[in-house]
């Protein structure tokens, strides 16, 4: 048996992991890669031929895990695809979304057509948590990894050995969705790294800090602008606010919701009440108490006029990292204004816009224009969907084995901080692969 690394290695994009096991090759996500300095890679052949892959398991719809899938088809991919139910539900907006993003963005060539999309959909197939897939001798389970709706950590086990892929892992207590479920044993461990090497703030904390920074912005007469993930991030601040509304904290204020994947992202999490936790559940039970105004903007038209109010809006709009995607128009009008303020609530890779904004550069290029950073920056890791260090050492903490680790999804310094915690903590064997590395395992 042998792992093969082909992303997500010292970077915390572009997710994907070959598994080689008695002549079968099972491939673990195939994910964008979205550094600046990566970008290329989407455009590159793969490393492996799509044609022998005879399983492809997902672990969860973020793009960065899921949006070369389609490119795997256009080159041959015929297998099966193994996710859970609310992820292939994401999967069926989220994919045409990345197209769609693709052909606004002017590329000269798209990594995939709306066919190759449909033939991609027609390939899932989906396996609930904790439901056990045998293939060829292979036995195939997803845990709950409480990441965003529907996020997985794939236990595939085979001749008594144990190897198990994390996934992106979810905060403890985090709003809506139900704590992550760690494995209980694994000999070899593919580990998500992202915030490996710092604690967050604690949720109550950031929800205070997120309420105060919206009342000293309107009180400045300025506007809230939030870059977003459409899945996953949205929904939970979404759900901060009402709630905050709702118990008295935060006026009935004015949200706007500047993205028509999120506000489909938002339909589809609510479809799937089974996966929350028991406080979203109450909170369901009463939609009718006060609550923020919410605003759906569809259309291109709409959200231009949202430019026009220079007050007391809430906007919140992807892209996430701020790569591309309506955001990119609202700061334009609203990063050089000093009243107004800009909320970060999710991590920032290296070469992003969104990360040069939170590293203090004074001036940054918007829509081919020099502006100036006037506008308050915050900065709230509290809302992050991964977990944090001490979070990730708990979660291994609960494998009772003592696993051999390959440490993926983080950035060079993170991953190296992080390879010591775990070494000192468990005396756990670790590897930090690069990009196109195999591994003997078995």
């Amino acid at each position: 048996m042998k792992i093969q690394f082909f992303g997500a290695t010292k970077t915390v994009t572009g997710s994907c992991f070959l598994l080689e096991i008695e002549k079968q090759n099972i491939l673990i996500e195939c994910g964008l890669f979205q550094e600046n300095d990566k970008e290329f890679l989407n455009y590159e052949p793969f490393p492996f031929n799509p044609r022998k892959i005879d399983l492809v398991i997902l672990t969860h719809a973020h793009l960065d895990h899921s949006a070369l899938i389609p490119k795997l088809v256009k080159e041959g991919l015929r297998c099966r695809i193994i996710t859970t139910p609310a992820t292939k539900d994401l999967l069926e907006i989220m994919l045409f979304d990345a197209l769609k993003v693709q052909k606004n963005e002017n590329h000269k060539q798209l990594l995939y057509d709306e066919e190759n999309i449909y033939k991609a959909l027609k390939q899932i197939e989906t396996l609930p948590y904790q439901k056990t897939l045998n293939f060829n001798g292979i036995s195939i389970r997803f845990l709950d990894a409480g990441h965003i709706l529907g996020s997985a950590t794939v236990e595939i086990k085979i001749n008594n050995k144990t190897i198990v892929f994390s996934g992106d892992i979810g905060r403890t207590g985090n709003p809506i969705l139900k704590d992550p479920i760690p494995p209980t044993e694994a000999d070899y461990l593919v580990l998500e790294s992202t915030y490996g090497n710092r604690l967050h703030k604690n949720l109550e904390e950031s929800i205070k800090e997120l309420i105060q920074a919206i009342k000293d912005t309107f009180k400045k007469e300025g506007n809230v602008i939030i870059p977003a993930f459409a899945v996953g991030r949205t929904q939970d601040l979404l759900y901060i606010l009402n709630k905050s509304v709702r118990q008295g904290i935060l006026e009935p204020i004015d949200v706007y919701l500047d993205s028509p994947l999120a506000e489909e992202a938002t339909r589809i999490y609510l479809s799937h009440p089974e996966l929350f936790d028991d406080e979203a559940l109450r909170e369901m039970r009463h939609p009718n108490r006060s609550s923020i105004k919410l605003h759906f903007i569809k259309s291109v038209e709409e959200s231009k006029k949202l430019n026009t109010i220079n007050s007391k809006a809430v906007i919140i709009a992807g892209s996430g990292m701020c790569q591309g995607g309506r955001i990119i128009y609202h700061l334009y009008h609203n990063i050089y204004r000093e009243q107004c303020s800009i909320i970060f609530a999710g991590f920032q890779a290296k070469g992003t816009l969104g990360r040069k904004i939170v590293d203090g550069e004074k001036e940054v290029l918007i829509l081919g224009k020099m502006l100036p950073v006037k506008a308050k920056i915050y900065t709230i890791g509290g809302f992050s969907a991964h977990a944090d260090r001490d979070e990730l050492l708990e979660w291994l903490k609960a494998i009772k084995t003592k696993p051999e680790i390959f440490i993926v999804h983080g950035e060079p310094e993170v991953i190296d901080i992080f390879k010591k915690s775990i070494e000192e903590r468990f005396n756990f064997r670790c590897h930090c692969p690069e990009r196109l590395s195999t591994y003997e395992i078995g």
